[in-house]
């Protein structure tokens, strides 16, 4: 099973994560298939804060991966799950 979730990069106390897909078994910070966004908890402008590649998430979502709930949350806060369930109903 393929899972979106974060993998911790950064200094202590000054974290950083990329958002990637990884098989569920891998370890936090071990292997991953693909990077599809960053995420900065950080950074003071919310712009900054979420970057993500819109085509690599649909892709996966589309073939089943399932994001972990603070991805989730992530993704909601962009619009990203709205946008793939109304592309999905769509179809």
């Amino acid at each position: 099973m393929v899972k979106l979730r974060l993998q911790r990069f950064g200094s202590a106390k000054r974290p950083f994560y990329r958002i990637v897909a990884a098989d569920a078994l891998a370890k936090r910070d071990g292997r991953f298939l693909e990077i599809v966004g960053t995420y900065n908890p950080i950074s003071k402008v919310s712009d900054d804060q979420v970057k993500l590649d819109k085509e690599k998430v649909f892709k996966w979502l589309e073939v089943g991966a399932q994001p972990t709930d603070t991805v989730k949350n992530i993704f909601k806060k962009a619009g990203i799950l709205k946008e793939f369930s109304d592309s999905k109903s769509a179809k």
